[in-house]
């Protein structure tokens, strides 16, 4: 086995190896390490990506586990780029401050904290004392120098209490898309509480695999996401270290997410009737139910071949296509169905710290959106599909110069000037 890749052999909600394979994509490399000029000659490690479903608590996740050293220290995913985002977290946080009372001494804690964009919404809304924390070391120095407070780290129980000790107990604990990333959740988990005072919040909004499902969002699979969250084991989960899930609810970001309101403590009059309501259509969904999954293999098999039947037809008329956004979606997309240089001439996107670098595995050119103008191609393709809505207005002027755009997900389509979305 390669020495960054060590795999599960149990549940990391509830701890049993009744665990049956129910997803199997192709291998990928880390979907966000993406290649220097200089190490174009390299061949990229690829690791497993296989689903699997816990027949005890019906937890899904990936049992193959890449070094979070490799996949996290240097990252490059950035909150702040997407303007839609910022405006996710400013309502975000405008919530939490009128649900919850939060004031100038409430003590809030973001894990997974990124540039620190949700805190900066706190620190606006005058929350003063914020901490973030994330192992990612250049985006955390970004944001410690932005005014937002970063611990290097991991979050673990030590972590917790060294924050404690320096800054006392916190009113709300949030951890936004990173509630997928850990390996050791109960080693998490046992810090939220620690680090919690009585009767605090603790907010998870992850990826839901509600939304996965319906809309075949396979994409979001790869070896960052090591869980994909339903929410009955949570409930259960989060029970068991002392946090009751009082509220719960679908939020459109990253095609669809789960956000779930804990409370340290017991609080049974608190629960909102949004928890079973929730649990229920899971249920009728037959997301506790491991066929469900089995089937999933051959929607994603089907959308592959319609997909890879329009970029065939599209080059086969000497057209060029360039992809827009390279999200760590992207990855598991174009090496399950094999969309290499072939068919993508180059790639464009906002975030600085991926321009000039080049994809992972087919190693395919990174540039600012400036090279649309300059390298027109024929063709865009989202490869960023969650911010569709806003990627198609920014390319009016593509559309309107006799462009078309390709969104691959959740549904294919193939827009030109005369069927742009509203």
């Amino acid at each position: 086995m390669h020495p960054d890749l060590h795999r599960r052999t149990e549940c990391r909600l509830c701890g049993s190896e009744d665990l049956v394979k129910v997803i199997q994509l192709a291998p990928i490399p880390p979907a966000n390490e993406l290649l220097s000029a200089e190490e174009l000659s390299i061949t990229q490690d690829t690791f497993p990506l296989d689903v699997h479903f816990c027949n005890d608590c019906c937890h899904v996740q990936l049992l193959d586990v890449v070094d979070p050293e490799r996949l996290f220290r240097n990252y490059v995913y950035v909150s702040g780029t997407s303007p839609v985002f910022r405006q996710h977290f400013r309502d975000y946080a405008a919530e939490l401050v009128q649900s919850y009372g939060l004031g100038k001494e409430s003590f809030v804690i973001d894990i997974g904290s990124n540039d620190g964009t949700l805190l900066a919404c706190f620190k606006e809304l005058c929350v003063a004392r914020i901490q973030g924390v994330d192992p990612a070391i250049a985006i955390a120095a970004t944001a410690s120098q932005a005014g937002v407070p970063t611990i290097t780290e991991f979050f673990t129980p030590a972590v917790a209490d060294k924050i404690v000790a320096s800054a006392g107990k916190a009113d709300v604990v949030v951890a936004n898309n990173v509630f997928a990333h850990v390996d050791d959740l109960q080693s998490f988990a046992a810090g939220v509480a620690r680090v919690l005072k009585d009767g605090g919040i603790f907010v998870i909004e992850v990826a839901y695999l509600k939304d996965l499902m319906e809309k075949t969002l396979f994409d979001t699979i790869y070896h960052e996401h090591l869980d994909y969250h339903t929410l009955a084991p949570l409930v259960r989960f989060l029970a068991s270290h002392g946090l009751q899930a009082i509220d719960a609810r679908c939020v459109d970001t990253h095609g669809g997410s789960l956000r779930v309101v804990a409370r340290k403590g017991s609080c049974p009059g608190d629960v909102q009737p949004s928890v079973a309501e929730l649990v229920e259509q899971e249920q009728c969904l037959g997301l506790f139910d491991p066929a469900t999954y089995l089937a999933f293999n051959d929607r994603i098999n089907e959308l592959g071949d319609r997909f890879v039947k329009v970029l065939d037809e599209i080059k086969s008329r000497g057209k060029s296509i360039a992809g827009f956004g390279l999200p760590a979606k992207a990855t598991t997309l174009m090496h399950q169905f094999r969309i290499d240089g072939r068919y993508i001439d180059y790639v464009v996107d906002d975030n600085p710290m991926k321009q000039s670098l080049y994809s992972p595995g087919y190693k395919i050119p990174i540039h600012s959106s400036t090279r649309l103008s300059s390298h027109r191609p024929d063709y865009i393709l989202v490869l960023a599909w969650n911010f569709a809505e806003s990627v198609i207005k920014r390319l009016d002027w593509f559309l309107d110069a006799g462009g078309k755009i390709i969104v691959p997900l959740p549904r294919l389509e193939i827009l030109d000037k005369d069927s742009r979305r509203c």
